[in-house]
């Protein structure tokens, strides 16, 4: 096949398929790329932290992306990219123990996250990115 944009559905199917991720965000004025595990329902994307330099540049400035790729080889790949907003999820919000479990869900084990909130005693933040666009290059296979 050959690699061009990609079709909105192909893009979505790879967004919905996938788990992890990384969220680029401008932290202190500079941008700021991490590694993060992802729910996508659709709609929203779901992400969960600690409290830290991530959580307080998107508190900052809530304009953000979140880029999944699939790389089979140097001449198979396809790499989406969703941009949207920043939106914390209220820890007393009916939604979150649903959107907690789908999060568990698709992590076979315990990210450092969730073996971390024990030890340091720090709240769990959930937020949403709320898409505004979702865009591919690759391709559809």
């Amino acid at each position: 096949m050959q690699i061009g944009k990609m079709r909105p559905a192909a893009a979505i199917s790879l967004l919905r398929e996938s788990s992890f991720g990384r969220l680029g965000c401008i932290a202190n004025g500079r941008p700021y790329v991490v590694p993060v595990y992802y729910y996508y329902d659709g709609q929203d994307i779901f992400i969960h932290s600690l409290p830290g330099l991530k959580i307080e540049a998107l508190r900052a400035n809530p304009s953000a992306c979140l880029q999944i790729d699939e790389i089979r080889d140097a001449y198979h790949w396809r790499s989406v990219l969703a941009s949207g907003r920043y939106e914390e999820v209220a820890p007393d919000d009916s939604e979150r123990e649903t959107i907690l479990t789908r999060l568990f869900q698709r992590l076979p084990h315990l990210s450092p996250v969730e073996s971390q909130l024990e030890e340091k005693g720090e709240e769990l933040i959930i937020f949403r990115l709320k898409v505004e666009e979702i865009t591919g290059v690759g391709e559809e296979w």
